[in-house]
């Protein structure tokens, strides 16, 4: 049995989305990262740091536990995915190299500024927006998307949609999950229109949209 906490409209959207793709049943206990939830001794308990998302498998070996949220989609399509190149998990060594370098690389390379682009675009209330940390994100984020427009203009040179196969794996969740805080730049979407495109494609998908229906019915 899995249990995800976390709320949609978080880092928690990872393994919630890894677990839908891949029809694992599980639980979902919504956990905010404001108020207080994620500072009790019991939620402390599962992950020190105080942070969502934590994911729990009770497995047949004993419980384990996994925290951050590229760790646990990782994890997920790792341990609950077939393999067999019928789902989102690697289905070889080449794949499973794809996942984890696009995973690092948008946590490392995007997330930051694209999170920045997000808040000072629609996120904060127009009185804390920052024109100038949001001016100065956009033109750093350029480098690392176009790094992302260059390797998805080589996939679709082979006939392939996608970063690590010709299917929708795990890497395109990882990544296509950050890259999405930009979307709100028009001008870079507009600058770099095979991201654009792509992003679009991947929260296209039914099993995001089925979260976010169920994120927007309980609220």
């Amino acid at each position: 049995m899995l249990t995800i906490h976390g709320i949609f409209a978080s880092r928690a959207v990872r393994p919630l989305w890894a677990a839908q793709e891949l029809g694992v049943p599980f639980e979902h206990v919504p956990t905010p990262y404001q108020g207080g939830a994620t500072r009790t001794p019991e939620f402390l308990a599962l992950n020190p740091n105080g942070h969502i998302p934590v994911l729990i498998d009770e497995r047949p070996e004993g419980r384990v536990v996994v925290w951050e949220s590229m760790a646990c989609a990782l994890y997920l399509a790792r341990h609950h995915g077939k393999g067999d190149g019928s789902d989102i998990a690697p289905a070889n060594a080449a794949e499973d190299a794809e996942a984890l370098r696009w995973a690092f690389w948008a946590v490392t390379e995007v997330e930051a500024d694209a999170l920045t682009v997000l808040m000072h675009r629609i996120g904060l209330p127009e009185e804390r927006r920052d024109a100038a940390k949001l001016a100065a994100a956009e033109q750093r984020l350029r480098v690392p998307l176009a790094v992302l427009e260059a390797h998805l203009a080589a996939q679709a040179a082979r006939g392939w949609e996608h970063l690590a196969a010709q299917r929708f794996t795990v890497a395109d969740l990882c990544v296509a999950c950050v890259v999405n805080w930009a979307r709100p730049s028009a001008e870079l979407m507009h600058a770099f229109p095979r991201v654009h495109a792509w992003v679009q494609h991947c929260h296209a998908r039914p099993a995001y949209q089925a979260l976010k229906q169920a994120a927007r019915q309980s609220r």
